[in-house]
């Protein structure tokens, strides 16, 4: 007897867009990214594959358009106050960042999985420089120029290294997520034009 899948409720919303990224967020928890085609994402969205081609060109746009999803959630934050230090804001943002990650801990862990030897997660990382960029933006510091693309790489990589350790951070609170950003931040701080 087949099983009814609970759907989420961007994916029944009705922008065909979040739909989609619902759509590959529930499947790559339930199947793996690897093996989630587009004709799945598509079913899964409710939508025909040509509106999804209109849409999305392949599955690597779909990966980019979750990283803006969560972006997106990582901005939706308030406003940083004329004393706020950009070492505060940028631990918030990421944290921000975290926490909507937080329930799609699984999918996320099958995205990066899946990725591994797939030429296309060169899109992937260069898709996460630009998400870093405004990351650094939100926390008050420059992604532009020259030192803004050192900032976005080094900032790419804390980012990273954080990641693996949220991906086994079953606290509710993401204590050890925080205690690991806290502790690269501290040692990338220069770099990143955080100030000492």
């Amino acid at each position: 007897m087949p099983v009814r899948k609970k759907t989420s409720r961007a994916a029944r919303s009705g922008d065909p867009q979040a739909r989609v990224i619902a759509a590959a967020l529930t499947l790559a928890a339930s199947r793996g990214w690897r093996r989630a085609s587009l004709a799945e994402i598509a079913a899964e969205s409710r939508l025909s594959l040509a509106q999804l081609h209109a849409l999305y060109r392949g599955k690597p746009m779909i990966l980019a358009a979750c990283l803006r999803h969560f972006d997106q959630a990582a901005l939706d934050g308030p406003k940083p106050g004329p004393k706020d230090k950009p070492r505060e804001l940028l631990f918030e943002v990421l944290m921000r960042r975290f926490d909507a990650l937080k329930p799609h801990r699984k999918a996320v862990a099958s995205m990066l999985r899946d990725s591994i030897g797939d030429s296309a997660a060169l899109l992937g990382f260069k898709r996460l420089l630009v998400s870093m960029g405004w990351m650094l933006e939100a926390a008050g510091i420059s992604s532009a120029g020259l030192a803004g693309k050192a900032r976005r790489k080094i900032l790419a990589l804390v980012y990273i290294s954080v990641l693996i350790v949220f991906l086994n951070d079953s606290s509710a609170d993401l204590a050890k997520t925080m205690a690991a950003l806290d502790r690269r931040l501290s040692l990338a701080q220069a770099w990143l034009g955080l100030g000492g």
